[in-house]
């Protein structure tokens, strides 16, 4: 079983096997990119306010308390911040912190060296804890509720139960996908936690920091581009911030300038809103293909020999958040907004022009 080190919040080895190893919540950084622009205390972090000062207030209580932190559960979509709010909790705390994903607790016994080496008031992050096999979820349980939690050993008639007790611990949870978990579960959870897109302007503020901490020299207009192309998400604002740093490096004098990053953007077909080249090609299937749609998902996966779950899961997000298509009963259909985007006229499509025309 793939399990993290347990390491303190001042522990610079383990920090680095924890950060190589984790999923890396940020695509096309290296590991150590990643280390270097991920806040690592809580004040540093940009946009989330509430859910910050929520957090904040929990953590003071407890600490006054002289108990763990309750349970934590933190939802949305990818790249907004949640495996960092969870890594930045245990240093707020001082305590140290143990790292798992759901994917591979397949089975009790994976779970067992987790809670077993848990330290007095110490954090288990569990990432895409959605994906937990049933029976994972159950025998945590009593593990969140009591502390405890119960082995059979054996089979048949001689099998016995060993009751273990659990020193007192938190249990923080990461999820892009809530639905997914069980609902005696996510009870258990004392704090839930959704979080939700940036503004421009705190990504432009993210932008700006990164862009220091890679040594890299960017005027506040590139900054702006940059964010408004990245979908809302620091992640992705990270990414563009990266390719265009190189670009400058290769390209241009090393500064990054709004004519350097449009370039460097344009290159790399991000559009102005941020759509890259399959997000496009998706558009433009239905509309030229499909005359706008209604169609489904699956033949314009078969159209452009793409697997379905590619656009469901990565593609349509942020087009329907764009208001660029909507789903229907009967299918996918572009609205007049993204028959705009592509460059032609909506009245020429009917039964886009009838969809969020503005």
């Amino acid at each position: 079983m793939a399990r993290e080190a347990i390491f303190g919040p001042n522990d610079s080895r383990t920090n680095e096997s924890r950060e190589s190893t984790a999923a890396n919540k940020l695509g096309l950084l290296t590991p150590d990119e990643e280390r270097v622009l991920r806040p690592q205390r809580m004040f540093e972090m940009v946009g989330q306010r509430d859910v910050y000062e929520r957090i904040e207030v929990a953590i003071e209580a407890s600490r006054k308390r002289g108990e763990p932190l309750g349970h934590v559960l933190f939802d949305g979509p990818p790249g907004l911040g949640k495996t960092t709010f969870a890594l930045c909790i245990p240093r707020e705390l001082g305590v140290s912190v143990q790292i798992g994903n759901g994917a591979t607790l397949r089975a009790p016994k994976d779970l067992v060296p987790y809670l077993t080496n848990a330290e007095e008031g110490s954090v288990l992050f569990i990432d895409e804890i959605h994906r937990m096999h049933k029976s994972v979820e159950e025998f945590l349980y009593p593990a969140m509720e009591d502390f405890r939690i119960d082995l059979t050993l054996g089979e048949g008639v001689n099998a016995r139960t060993l009751n273990i007790q659990l020193k007192p611990f938190t249990l923080i949870g990461a999820t892009t996908r809530t639905g997914l978990i069980s609902a005696p579960l996510r009870d258990r959870f004392q704090m839930r936690e959704h979080l939700d897109f940036y503004t421009v302007d705190e990504l432009s503020t993210i932008v700006r920091r990164s862009a220091g901490k890679l040594g890299a020299e960017i005027i506040d207009d590139a900054a702006d581009e940059i964010a408004s192309r990245s979908r809302s998400t620091p992640r992705l604002a990270n990414n563009r911030l990266r390719w265009v740093r190189d670009y400058s490096d290769a390209r241009a004098d090393g500064r990054i300038t709004l004519e350097v990053a449009q370039k460097a953007l344009d290159m790399a077909g991000i559009d102005v809103i941020g759509l890259d080249a399959q997000d496009r090609k998706y558009l433009d299937t239905i509309l030229r293909v499909f005359q706008g749609g209604p169609v489904g998902v699956e033949a314009v996966a078969h159209t452009m020999n793409v697997a379905p779950d590619t656009f469901i899961d990565e593609v349509e997000p942020f087009l329907l958040r764009s208001e660029l298509i909507v789903r229907t009963p009967r299918g996918r259909i572009l609205t007049g907004k993204g028959v705009r985007h592509l460059g032609y006229d909506p009245v020429q499509f009917p039964q886009c022009s009838q969809n969020h025309l503005f």
